[in-house]
């Protein structure tokens, strides 16, 4: 019997390393919703290739990602858990939708504008139509929801616009995704060390945390993040982006709230809080690097879960696309 849950979508590339700003802001938010919510969570490889990727680079990070999934606590068996290639109905439906899209949706894309210029030696027709197969990703689930931070937005929004424009050609074929914008709470948004106006990003080595730097690493980080000329360890975004984003970190990494950090580092300055925040960040990410590490050594068992996963999106997947195929004119196979 079908599940009554409310369906939650979400991916991330293996174009990098997980970060500390992954795990904030999305996978441990992604954990707590495995009880409520029935959940299919992607590495989404497919969008990783706009960006011209070291194919054995790929593979590992996709398997790596995978273990770090289930080491920060993402279940298989209450959660689908698959790597989007191995699923093909992703690559045809989104064959279907690019025909329901309008040339002009996709040039007005914020993210593509932003990546063009960053890539300008290299702007593929997939760098374009991406969103087209972020809307397939979404659609073939029937999905209810879609967890995502302001910036992505605007691709739920034309998600909708494309499964809109296909139900009111076709009739009614997919479920229309909301956007499931989380509360912004301690940690959600973790902001670079070198660039504290800046999100972290996996695109900047030097201002982020990744979930498998070993502790020399990550103390290295905090020590030379940035911060400014005062002393003083309080938090004002406007004045101290640098401390108001480490005393973030603290606060989520630690589980303390702002009061009690910034009375816990009255009077001590930067020399002693940066590494306390270096040391948190150190002990929350202990127990999920050593789980990762002991799963990557177990390729078998992960390469069993990855196909089991696929295994189990194919099946929805497949209902869906199949009610595509038939009311777009497709003979049955």
């Amino acid at each position: 019997m079908e599940s009554k849950k409310k369906r939650i979508f979400s991916g991330i590339q293996p174009s990098g390393e997980l970060t500390l700003g992954s795990y904030m802001g999305a996978i441990k938010n992604w954990v707590a919703l495995q009880d409520e919510y029935e959940c299919v969570y992607c590495i989404v490889d497919m969008h990783a290739i706009t960006v011209r990727q070291v194919p054995a680079d790929l593979r590992r990070r996709a398997l790596g990602q995978l273990a770090q999934y289930v080491a920060c606590g993402l279940d298989p068996e209450k959660s689908i858990l698959f790597i989007q290639s191995h699923v093909p109905q992703h690559a045809e439906l989104s064959w279907v939708l690019s025909c329901c899209t309008q040339f002009g949706e996709l040039s007005r894309m914020t993210q593509f504008k932003q990546k063009s210029q960053q890539h300008a030696d290299n702007i593929t027709a997939g760098l374009f139509t991406y969103p087209v197969l972020m809307a397939a990703d979404i659609l073939l689930y029937q999905t209810d929801l879609v967890p995502v931070g302001e910036d992505q937005r605007q691709h739920v929004e034309l998600c909708r616009d494309i499964a809109q424009r296909f139900n009111g050609v076709y009739s009614d074929t997919f479920t229309l995704p909301e956007p499931f914008i989380q509360r912004v709470d301690q940690g959600a948004r973790i902001m670079s060390l070198g660039n504290p106006m800046n999100k972290m990003s996996k695109s900047d080595p030097d201002g982020c945390v990744n979930l498998m730097d070993p502790p020399e690493v990550i103390q290295r980080k905090f020590k030379r993040a940035v911060t400014d000329s005062e002393t003083a360890v309080r938090y004002d975004k406007e004045s101290k982006p640098g401390v108001s984003n480490l005393l973030t970190i603290y606060c989520a990494a630690a589980g303390k709230t702002l009061e009690e950090a910034e009375a816990e580092f009255q009077g001590q300055g930067y020399g002693v809080f940066k590494p306390a925040v270096g040391d948190a960040v150190i002990e929350l990410f202990r127990p999920i690097r050593e789980e990762a590490q002991r799963l990557m050594a177990d390729k078998a068992y992960l390469e069993g879960l990855y196909r089991q996963g696929a295994e189990r999106a194919s099946r929805i997947a497949g209902r869906t696309l199949a009610k595509v195929y038939k009311k777009v004119g497709f003979l049955p196979r």
